[in-house]
C-alpha cells in the first residue's frame, strides 16, 4: 500500500540553496535545475532590476536550464517576496497564498513549460503595474516549480516539491522614502541562584520595522549601561536581515552573556538604514534568584508589621464615642403669681 505524503514546498532561491544569505552574483540554482534572466547587452543579469511608472507595461524573459539527464516539467509562476519574521530571511510565497504585488502583476507567457535534458528554455513575461501602485520598491521572483513530488526512501509519509526562482525587483517611480523603526524591546535575564556561584546570561529582542516604501540594508546598535551612567555593552549587532523589504517587520533575539548579576540600568537599541535613524530603549534591573527571594521576604515581613502598627496607632488615637445629644434648654416657665384678696 502507498502511504500517503504530505506536501512540502522548499523554495530553494535566488543565488543559491538557501534564502537566508546572499552569494555571488550568478543564477539561482539547486543542482538540478536553474533559472535566471536573459543576458542584457551587456553582461549576464543575476536578477531582474525593473523600472516603472504606475500603469505601464514591462515586458522581459526567464530561462529555465535543465541539468539532469531526463527531462523535467515544470509550472511557472510568479510570487510577492518577504521577510520570515523568525530570522529576517528572504522568502517567497508559495503557488497557493495571495499575491498582492510582483506576484499578481507579472505573468509568464506559458504556465507550464518542459526542458529536455541538459537543456534550457526561454520564456517571456509581462508585468503589469496598475495605476494605483504603490511608489517605491516591490520585490518577488519568477519561479520555476517541480510538480512532481519527491517521495525520497519511502520511509517517511512526506513528499518534497523542489522550486528554484529569479528575484524581481521592481522600483515604481515616484517619492522614495527610508525609515525604520525599532519596536516592542525586551530583555529576559538568567540568574543564579547564589550571587557569584553560576552564569549570568540575557536575551534582548526586539522588532525591526521597515516603514518606508524602499528596501533597507539596517545596521543595529546595541548599547546598555548600568547604575550612574556605566557602560556594560556596546556592539554593532550581526544577526539582522540583509535585505528588510518595505512594510515588513522582523523579531529578532540577541543574546548576552556574562551579563550583570545585580543592577540598574537601561538597554538602547538603534538602527540605521539610508538616511534614517531610530531608537527604543527598555530598563532592566538585575537581581539573583535568592536575594530576590530575601528581598521579597522582608519586603512581606516589611509590610505585615506596618500594616500592625498602623491599625494600633489608629486605635489608640481614636476618640471615645459621644453620648446622645441633650435636648435644648427652653425659657423656665414663670409661677402665677397670687391676686391678693379683695377685702370685705
Amino acid at each position: 500500500m502507498r502511504k500517503p505524503y504530505a506536501l512540502l514546498v522548499l523554495l530553494l532561491t535566488l543565488l543559491g540553496a538557501s534564502l537566508l544569505t546572499s552569494a555571488p552574483a550568478r543564477a539561482a540554482d539547486n543542482g538540478s535545475w536553474s533559472v535566471f534572466p536573459i543576458a542584457s547587452a551587456v553582461a549576464q543579469r543575476p536578477y531582474f532590476y525593473l523600472s516603472a511608472d504606475p500603469g505601464t507595461t514591462v515586458e522581459d524573459k526567464i530561462t529555465v536550464a535543465n541539468k539532469t539527464a531526463g527531462p523535467l516539467t515544470f509550472r511557472l509562476y510568479a510570487a510577492d517576496a518577504y521577510n520570515t519574521v523568525r530570522d529576517g530571511g528572504f522568502a517567497i510565497r508559495t503557488l497557493d497564498e495571495k499575491q498582492r504585488g510582483v506576484g499578481a502583476w507579472a505573468r509568464p507567457a506559458k504556465s507550464r513549460v518542459t526542458v529536455p535534458p541538459h537543456r534550457s528554455v526561454t520564456v517571456p513575461f509581462t508585468l503589469r503595474v496598475p495605476e494605483q501602485a504603490e511608489p517605491g520598491d516591490h520585490v518577488g521572483a519568477l519561479v520555476a516549480l517541480d510538480e512532481q513530488i519527491d517521495a525520497g526512501d519511502g520511509s517517511l509519509a512526506l513528499g518534497v516539491r523542489r522550486a528554484v526562482g529569479a528575484r524581481v525587483y521592481l522600483r515604481v517611480n515616484g517619492p522614495a522614502v527610508s525609515a525604520i523603526t525599532v519596536e516592542r524591546v525586551r530583555i529576559s535575564h538568567h540568574q543564579p541562584l547564589v550571587p557569584g556561584l553560576g552564569d549570568s546570561t540575557a536575551a534582548i529582542s526586539y522588532t525591526l520595522r521597515n516603514t518606508g516604501n524602499v528596501t533597507l540594508d539596517p545596521r543595529v546598535e546595541l548599547r546598555a549601561e548600568g547604575l550612574f551612567g556605566r557602560t556594560l555593552l556596546a556592539r554593532d549587532l550581526t544577526r539582522i536581515p540583509s535585505e528588510l523589504l518595505p512594510g515588513q517587520r522582523v523579531r529578532l533575539t540577541e543574546p548576552w552573556r556574562d551579563a550583570p548579576q545585580l543592577d540598574w540600568g537601561d538597554i538602547t537599541l538603534t538602527a540605521y538604514a539610508k538616511d534614517t535613524r531610530e531608537s527604543a530603549s527598555v530598563s532592566f534591573f538585575a537581581l539573583p534568584w535568592l536575594m530576590a527571594v530575601v528581598v521579597a521576604a522582608f519586603g512581606a515581613a516589611g509590610a505585615v508589621l506596618g500594616v500592625r502598627w498602623f491599625r494600633g496607632r489608629r486605635g489608640r488615637a481614636r476618640p471615645s464615642e459621644p453620648g446622645p445629644p441633650s435636648p435644648p434648654a427652653g425659657p423656665t416657665p414663670s409661677r402665677p403669681r397670687s391676686s391678693p384678696s379683695a377685702r370685705p
